[in-house]
């Protein structure tokens, strides 16, 4: 990553990325078939990381709240100037958005079965569909904008302010 973030994706080659890592191109490609798997298995965590700040949230707090302060509190832990430095490669590299976008069909889905089974609800249950997919759209609003800024708010600030904005449509 340090080489992607220090040269850019498209110069860097996977010959420097497996000298950098003292290990043959043969061996790199027993463990990532692209550069753009490189890039993705930073984030491979991401949908247990979501899981696991659903599930710690209070069963009886509203859907849509669980899932604003799961994210909230996943900004909060698991921010640092590196995560937004790799979230600027993403945005600004043609052939990496595209895979991290279809990212968030597999993260809807996990988030859409996380409330419902902190919820006691069966899996597929609509409303948790509606506030997973919400919720992601959310996301990704919030990202943008917190890549648009200059990096002096917290990246949960502009989730807070999105999630605001969707209360204010329905009441």
């Amino acid at each position: 990553m340090r080489l992607f973030l220090d040269r850019g994706f498209e110069p860097t080659t996977l010959d420097d990325i497996a000298e950098a890592a003292g290990v043959s191109r043969r061996s790199l490609f027993h463990y990532f078939g692209s550069k753009e798997e490189i890039v993705y298995s930073t984030k491979a965590g991401f949908p247990d990381m979501i899981r696991s700040a659903i599930a710690a949230r209070p069963a009886e707090e509203p859907l849509m709240l669980m899932v604003e302060n799961a994210l909230a509190d996943m900004s909060v832990r698991h921010t640092t100037p590196e995560s937004r430095a790799l979230a600027l490669l993403i945005r600004d590299t043609p052939a990496l958005r595209a895979g991290d976008q279809a990212k968030y069909e597999v993260v809807e889905r996990v988030v859409a079965d996380a409330l419902a089974e902190r919820k006691g609800l069966p899996l597929g249950d609509v409303t948790c569909r509606v506030a997973a997919s919400t919720a992601i759209g959310i996301l990704k609003l919030s990202i943008e904008a917190w890549l648009a800024a200059d990096g002096d708010q917290a990246p949960e600030t502009f989730g807070r302010d999105a999630f605001a904005a969707l209360r204010r449509l329905t009441t």
